[in-house]
Order: C-alpha cells, then sequence, then structure tokens
C-alpha cells in the first residue's frame, strides 16, 4: 500500500489541492481499498480498526462524484453516534472541501432545534446528524429527505449499544428506496450483521483486519495491582514523566469513576487536566476536546462512548485505568493512539476482579499483552474504596423454625356479602323475567296487557 498514492485513485483538482494543503500523500489501506467500491455506487460494508481514516474513506468518493446544485434538500445524509463525532466529521468534511462549493451541516441534541431549523431551511448538500435529532427534523418536516442519494452510518455497533436502533428504522422508512447505502464500523455483531441483511441490497464488504487485531504500531503494556488507589498512585507516578507521556488519554469505566479520578489528580495536575463525560454540558465537553486537541491540557480523563471515534492526533498514550468488561471496548480504546500508522503506546490497569475481564481481551488479541511490574516508588495502598470492601452478609440464625412452626396461610372465611353469585351473563335474563320487561322495543303496554 506504500506505493499507492492518491494520484492513483483518480481524484479531482479541488480534491488534491485540499490533500497537498492537509499535507497527504498517501492513502492508508482502508481508504485505497474502499474507493473504487464506494465510488460504484454499489452498497458497502467497511470492517476497519479504528484509527485508520474510515471517515476519508467514504468522503473523497462521495465528494469526488457530488455534483454542484441549487437544491434545498440534502444529497448525502450522515449519521454518527455522538455529538462530539458530528463535530468531527463536519470538520473533516470541510476540509476535504476546501475548493468545492458544497453546503455542510451538522446537527445534534442537547441544543436549540429552531436554530437548526433555520440553517436547513437555508438549504444544503450534506447533512451530518445523530439519530435522534435527525428525526425529529424530519418529523417537524422542516427536513426533506426525498432527496438523499447516498447514505453513510459510521459507528454503527455504538449506535445499536446505545439504544437507536428503533430511531435507525424509522429513518430508514422515510429514506428513498433508491440510495446507496455505507457503513463503517471497527466491529462486526450479531446486531449490525441483521441491520445490513434487512436494509442493504447484496453490499459489498472491505475489510482491513478482523475486529479483534490490534495495530501492530501501538506497544502494549499491562500492571496488576490490587485496588483503586494504589492504581490512582501508579498513575500519578507515570504522569510526572511529561516529555515521555505528554498527550494521555485515560479510559474509565462509568461517569462516577471518571470525576472521582479527575477530582483525585486535579491537586498534582490542575492546569494540564480535563475530564469528559454525557452529564457534562456540551459546550464543556466540545472545549475539553478541543483543549486537548490543541496540547493546552495534557491529559484528559473519559468515558468509553464520548471518546468513540474521536480523532486526536500524537496521542502518546491510551491509559486504559478500569479494564472494560467488554473486549472490544479495549480495541476502540487503544486505537485512539497510533493513528494514521504512527507509534502509540497503550497501558492497561487491572486489579484481580478484572481479571476475567482481561482474559477476555487477550483471548479477542489472540495474544497475551505483555506485564510491567510496579515502580518501586509507587506506594501499595491498604485503603479500599467501598465498593471494593468485602460485603458483610448478615449471619445466619442459629434457631431455625421447624416446618409446623412456620407461618400458614393467610386464609379466612368470607364474610356473608362476599358470598353472591357470580350471575355472568346470565343476569340480564334473570332481570328481565322478574321485571317483565317487554320483549320488543316497540310493544311499550306488554306488561299493561299481563297484569290484566
Amino acid at each position: 500500500m506504500d506505493a499507492t498514492t492518491f494520484h492513483d485513485l483518480k481524484l479531482t483538482t479541488p480534491l488534491y489541492n485540499a490533500l497537498d494543503d492537509l499535507g497527504f500523500t498517501h492513502p492508508t489501506p482502508i481508504q485505497a481499498e474502499a474507493f473504487n467500491v464506494v465510488a460504484s455506487g454499489a452498497d458497502v460494508v467497511g470492517i476497519a480498526q479504528t484509527g485508520t481514516g474510515k471517515t476519508f474513506a467514504y468522503m473523497l468518493p462521495i465528494l469526488r462524484g457530488l455534483k454542484y446544485s441549487e437544491q434545498a434538500n440534502p444529497r448525502v445524509l450522515i449519521m454518527v453516534p455522538t455529538r462530539e463525532l458530528v463535530v468531527q466529521v463536519v470538520d473533516e468534511i470541510e476540509k476535504l472541501a476546501k475548493y468545492i462549493n458544497v453546503r455542510v451541516l451538522g446537527v445534534y441534541g442537547g441544543v436549540n432545534i429552531n436554530a437548526q431549523k433555520r440553517a436547513v431551511a437555508e438549504g444544503l448538500d450534506i447533512i451530518v446528524a445523530t439519530p435522534g435529532r435527525l428525526y425529529d427534523l424530519a418529523v417537524s418536516r422542516v427536513l426533506q429527505l426525498k432527496s438523499i442519494q447516498k447514505l453513510v452510518i459510521d459507528e454503527v455497533d455504538v449506535m445499536l449499544d446505545l439504544g437507536f436502533r428503533h430511531q435507525l428504522i424509522n429513518i430508514f422508512d422515510i429514506l428513498p428506496e433508491r440510495r446507496q447505502n455505507i457503513m463503517f464500523s471497527a466491529t462486526m455483531t450479531e446486531d449490525v450483521d441483521a441491520l445490513i441483511t434487512d436494509f442493504f441490497i447484496a453490499p459489498k464488504r472491505v475489510s482491513i483486519a478482523l475486529s479483534g487485531t490490534p495495530l501492530e504500531n501501538i506497544s502494549q503494556t499491562k500492571y496488576a495491582v490490587p485496588n483503586y488507589y494504589t492504581k490512582l498512585n501508579l498513575l500519578k507516578t507515570l504522569l510526572q514523566d511529561r516529555d515521555t507521556y505528554n498527550k494521555v488519554l485515560i479510559f474509565v469505566a462509568f461517569k462516577k469513576m471518571a470525576d472521582r479520578l479527575f477530582e483525585a489528580l486535579e491537586q498534582d495536575f490542575r492546569d494540564e487536566l480535563c475530564v469528559i463525560h454525557s452529564n457534562k454540558t456540551q459546550n464543556y465537553r466540545l472545549r475539553s476536546i478541543e483543549q486537548f486537541r490543541e496540547g493546552t491540557n495534557r491529559i484528559l480523563v473519559a468515558t468509553d462512548v464520548m471518546a468513540r471515534g474521536l480523532d486526536i492526533d500524537n496521542v502518546s498514550h491510551v491509559i486504559n485505568f478500569d479494564t472494560p468488561n467488554f473486549p472490544e471496548n479495549y480495541m476502540h480504546r487503544i486505537g485512539r493512539t497510533g493513528r494514521a500508522e504512527r507509534k502509540g503506546a497503550a497501558l492497561l490497569f487491572y486489579t484481580p476482579s478484572e481479571t476475567e475481564a482481561l482474559e477476555k481481551i487477550e483471548a479477542l488479541m489472540q495474544m497475551v499483552i505483555p506485564v510491567n511490574s510496579l515502580p518501586d516508588t509507587v506506594t501499595i495502598a491498604t485503603e479500599l474504596l467501598e465498593e471494593e470492601r468485602p460485603k458483610i452478609l448478615e449471619r445466619n440464625n442459629p434457631i431455625k423454625l421447624r416446618d409446623e412452626d412456620k407461618p400458614g396461610p393467610a386464609y379466612h372465611e368470607k364474610k356473608a356479602k362476599n358470598t353472591k353469585e357470580n350471575l355472568g351473563g346470565s343476569y340480564k335474563f334473570k332481570i328481565a323475567a322478574k321485571y317483565k320487561k317487554p320483549k320488543t322495543r316497540g310493544d311499550k303496554n306488554y306488561n299493561k296487557r299481563r297484569k290484566k
């Protein structure tokens, strides 16, 4: 692939000029393999590891074939799982389309929908959206999807994990039947395969690597630690080496842990630290990412969903502070470093309770991660978090009741008022016989004649 250049792909002059400005000469393997397949107009399923340039892989052929048009309705729809990815993909498209007259808009939830409605009404060619906000705009009739020619679903496995399946199906129902479907993902799951079977027509598959194959340019190391506070001591020790750990992305399992770790590191690394998770406001999240990307902050603490698919250059180290329960998440985490064939490093901290999760990761990759011993300067903590402490179970009562002493069923005789017969459907006939109701509607004098 090293011999392949972008000039071999027969792009247009505006695209070559944009690539020259970006300093790109050689396409990544997924970009080279997917270009002709996507350009052919057939449905495409692309499987490639995170960090291999999937966005350019589908955008280069799309932009090459996208003709100038003044129509108001979008012709290309790109769906991604998170707001941060919307911002990132829009930015990537604008870089590629620098010398092309194309209108691009990103829409996502958490912000005023009216401003997005006004932007949609002004007309656009490409819309990048999260499924929820896209569906809201489509239902409001402001966004017309009848002109969509190409549908791109990026990181579809994450969308399904986040519960977007129902919204995706609703969106498929309002899209034109004649369209090209393009899907890119880092993993292939049963849910993803079912979605492809239901909505794709004879898709061509482009697979660069198996979902469990680690990137060769990422060195991996693991540390066995007894508890959280020892993990924290190890992390602080490593982060003191600012020359080696110059841009560090730290992954934790959930939002509470992200805040806990941020507070623990703040005293030592206040001006170098930022955090991102779904409870933070949109502006705070975007600002944290931008500061980390620009190098203003050296350390970013993040949860899995928030950092999925983010393209941040020159991340020196990914540190798995928590071992992920799903081995695929480990692959996505370490893919944040070593992007675009650069060198990177990934560290994994695991406690005895996380050993099973570690074994699943190594089984998926079909390799054993090399283990490092703890540095002598790291203090082994004895203090435990509340969730790490052994649970004290209530002692068994030594005095056990015999079977005959156990309480019986709560049964008693019904009161007289509750013993009435359930007459069911025959009730109306008994009432009719009792009060001599007329047999026909019109014969109102029937009862009078009976009394005579």
